[in-house]
């Protein structure tokens, strides 16, 4: 049994299930747009996700204590390197122009993990994009939005159009939501320089933005020149679902509440898409 969840473990802190969640989203977009299942946009978000994940998660600790790392962290770093490689082979295989948009969240992802502003804006020695105050939901939100949705059509030569901005304000307001549980799980370790919604408003009011967002959510799916009833009998009991997570979300919560549960919605929603074609 210990052995099962060190490989759980693993699974969850080497970003393998975000990355998943990523990958679903992408295929959600393809879906949605009528554009055939694209491997190389699939496969390249996956491996970009882990690699881009670890760096912000653990660059810090692998700059401050190389010596001396963990064997899990070690391990983690590793797995990532050759992460790195694949996401580099299906880089290769996206168009050119493409690579310019790549090249913009690359350095936003950089720039989230790295240190470069003036000491004196921060209470700690963390100087990066995820330490200004407020910012760091809206950055993640951004780069989701923008890799799971415009990423996979602009490669597809996909002309956008109304129908993707909305799709693509739907997946920032999402991802917004979907990180209400984390805010409030983190509320015991977060600095107070990072004013996060709970830190500013509370945990009830936090709740009833989160709903509000998932409201809005759903309601832009109407907005959409084309969309399907498929689409939205799966977006409105993918809504009511994630709503019961952030309603329900606590500061004490349970080990896998946020990390595995919450960060897996997408991949449920995806589920639900392809079972509801299949019937």
């Amino acid at each position: 049994m210990r052995i099962v969840k060190h490989f759980f473990d693993f699974y969850i802190n080497a970003s393998i299930h975000v990355a998943l969640s990523v990958y679903a989203l992408t295929w959600i977009t393809l879906l949605e747009f009528g554009v055939s299942q694209d491997n190389t946009v699939l496969y390249f978000n996956f491996f970009a996700t882990i690699t881009g994940y670890n760096f912000v998660k653990y660059f810090g600790l692998a700059k401050f204590h190389h010596r001396s790392l963990a064997r899990k962290l070690k391990v983690i770093q590793v797995f990532s390197f050759f992460c790195f490689l694949a996401l580099c082979y299906y880089a290769f295989q996206l168009e050119i122009k493409t690579w310019l948009y790549i090249l913009v969240l690359a350095v936003i992802t950089f720039f989230y993990a790295i240190p470069f502003l003036p000491r004196s804006v921060f209470v700690d020695s963390n100087q990066n994009l995820r330490q200004i105050s407020g910012l760091k939901v809206y950055v993640i939100a951004l780069v989701w939005s923008a890799v799971t949705v415009l990423l996979p059509l602009l490669d597809n030569a996909f002309m956008l159009n109304a129908d993707a901005f909305i799709t693509t304000l739907q997946r920032f307001i999402f991802v917004l939501a979907l990180m209400i549980p984390f805010e409030i799980r983190d509320l015991q370790y977060d600095s107070l320089k990072l004013s996060t919604i709970p830190q500013r408003i509370g945990i009830p009011k936090t709740k009833v933005i989160g709903s509000v967002l998932l409201v809005f959510f759903f309601l832009l799916e109407f907005f959409k020149d084309q969309t399907s009833s498929e689409n939205v009998f799966v977006l409105a009991l993918f809504t009511l679902i994630t709503l019961l997570f952030v309603v329900f979300s606590k500061k004490n919560q349970a080990t896998y509440y946020s990390s595995f549960f919450v960060e897996g919605l997408p991949i449920l929603w995806l589920v639900l898409l392809l079972l509801y074609g299949f019937f």
